[in-house]
């Protein structure tokens, strides 16, 4: 995963590196390694969106932008650069929904948005997938004016292109910086003599003395990028519409159990057992965490915890085998197991009302995810699992509080939903290397596939003999296990950060920082719950 991300991170190739030097011009990540504050770490979210995607065009790395939180003059700030190595850092449809997705999160947490612009625009090969809808091209521009609407800062550095519909990004902005030798203009030379026959230069259509003596466009004119950047943090700086970044209400504490010890108690295999609140004794900061309801529900683990010195609450998936104790008559209590992995009716129960506490309490919530899913069968569905897990779902979706969904295992159907899946507004969705997810683990849907193949096969009267079905089998286990393998969500930008197991507790404590001016209701309400 560390190859990848490298090879990822040279975006267009050395070839394309060496294009924007010889323009004069930074890469994306040279421009954000200046503007960010010295020796602070970066918090980047999209890395792996588009990979293995549009490979007729010849691929776009990381949709050719880096979505970035970076601390700049000790202020998050989340960071929008194109990557112009990548097809000159045009939009494809996935560069549009990174970008929205960027901007959403730093409308939750009030975070200065700053854009490193330098795009040819629209990808026009995939126009109609970028140019109409609302996870598409325009949105990014009714965002610029609802955010700057909200008072948080927008700020936009124009170092290279910006085209045509792109050149509203900018303009939409609370204040704008251009570098020499850049361009802003709806349509280029070559489209205006197209268009009503006028012969104009660039610099005079839309170059930086221009728009700064003639349009009054920009705000700030600056040579060259070094320049453009300085004048960037300078600006930061003078921004006192967001705090500087805050220290943890308490003081960190070190895990009981060191984070080496995470591959020894992790197991990724399904039929293979480990105890949650073992994984979670290599995270959360030691003697903090207390158990919500330890005896009851036990197929969930829920508990108040801090991580680095900041509160949180955890709703987690037991992946061991459970005990669970149901009314008797005469005799007493009576016993059965609860399976790994699996959500039980009273474990949804427990999960819903803890949620609803942590609201209470204005406490973020941290969603570990390792679940097969909700328990099916005629006990469970007369006990009302699907009552309690809507339960558990509503609870979740009204959350007011910071969601942070993380993906240590499998991640299936209704159990991904409930345990605040990309749909349910997380803030941030982490993920470990080895997850999965999709509507049911890949032995299952594989053969539930097959049957539905050979059924359609037998009403044509066609015949299958078992090597053909063997190799049926095998056809469509290899399709649905590409598609559940973490990365297939993450190139569609379903995850947020991908991370190292041993550095989830890291991984955590600067999620809950940049989580700690979120924008929490005054009231936390869920609507008629079925009880």
């Amino acid at each position: 995963m560390v190859e990848l991300s490298e090879q990822i991170m040279q975006g267009g190739g050395e070839r394309g590196i060496q294009r924007q030097h010889r323009h004069g011009r930074l890469t994306a990540r040279e421009r954000i390694e200046q503007l960010a504050d010295t020796g602070t770490a970066t918090f980047e979210c999209g890395l792996f969106i588009a990979h293995e995607m549009y490979k007729e065009f010849g691929g776009a790395p990381s949709a050719g932008v880096v979505t970035t939180i970076a601390q700049v003059g000790g202020k998050h700030c989340m960071i929008v650069a194109n990557d112009a190595t990548v097809k000159a850092g045009a939009f494809f449809p996935m560069t549009c929904k990174k970008i929205i997705r960027a901007q959403t999160i730093a409308e939750r947490a009030r975070l200065p948005l700053l854009y490193l612009v330098d795009s040819a625009g629209v990808f026009l090969p995939l126009q109609e997938d970028v140019f109409p809808d609302t996870d598409d091209f325009g949105r990014v521009f009714r965002n610029n004016a609802v955010i700057s609407a909200k008072g948080i800062s927008q700020i936009a550095a124009i170092m290279g292109n910006c085209v045509a519909g792109g050149g509203y990004l900018p303009v939409l902005c609370d204040t704008l910086l251009m570098t020499e030798g850049s361009g802003l203009y709806l349509a280029g030379p070559a489209l205006v003599k197209a268009a009503i026959g006028q012969e104009v230069e660039s610099e005079e259509l839309g170059g930086a003395q221009m728009h700064a003596e003639i349009s009054g466009t920009i705000d700030f004119r600056e040579p060259d990028d070094s320049s453009c950047l300085k004048r960037l943090r300078s600006l930061v700086h003078s921004d006192m519409s967001v705090e500087p970044i805050a220290n943890p209400p308490f003081e960190a504490v070190s895990p009981l159990k060191d984070a080496k010890e995470i591959d020894g108690i992790f197991k990724a295999a399904s039929h293979e057992q480990y105890n949650m609140n073992a994984l979670l004794s290599c995270i959360v900061d030691d003697e903090s965490y207390n158990e919500y309801k330890s005896d009851y529900g036990r197929s969930m683990v829920c508990g108040y915890a801090r991580i680095g010195g900041w509160p949180c609450g955890i709703v987690a998936n037991q992946r061991c085998l459970t005990e669970k104790k149901m009314p008797g008559g005469k005799a007493g209590p009576t016993t059965s197991a609860n399976m790994p992995a699996v959500i039980y009716t009273e474990a949804a129960d427990k999960a819903a009302r803890f949620i609803m506490d942590c609201n209470q309490k204005r406490i973020p919530l941290i969603f570990v995810n390792d679940t097969t899913g909700f328990m099916v069968g005629r006990d469970s569905e007369q006990a009302g699992i699907i009552r309690s897990g809507a339960k558990m779902v509503n609870a979740m979706s009204n959350s007011v509080v910071p969601k942070i969904s993380l993906i240590v295992g499998s991640s299936y159907g209704a159990g991904h939903y409930a345990m605040c899946g990309r749909a349910f507004d997380p803030f941030f969705t982490l993920a470990w290397p080895n997850a999965k997810y999709a509507v049911m683990g890949g032995s299952a849907a594989a053969n539930t596939l097959l049957q539905i193949d050979l059924a359609a096969r037998k009403r044509r009267d066609e015949e299958v003999d078992p090597e053909e079905r063997k190799q049926l089998l095998a056809a469509i286990t290899a399709s649905y296990d590409e598609q559940q393998d973490i990365l297939y969500g993450a190139a569609r930008g379903w995850v947020d950060r991908m991370i190292e197991p041993l550095k989830t507790r890291e991984e955590l404590m600067q999620a809950l920082s940049i989580a700690s001016t979120f924008v929490i209701a005054d009231e936390y309400k869920t609507g008629v719950l079925q009880t």
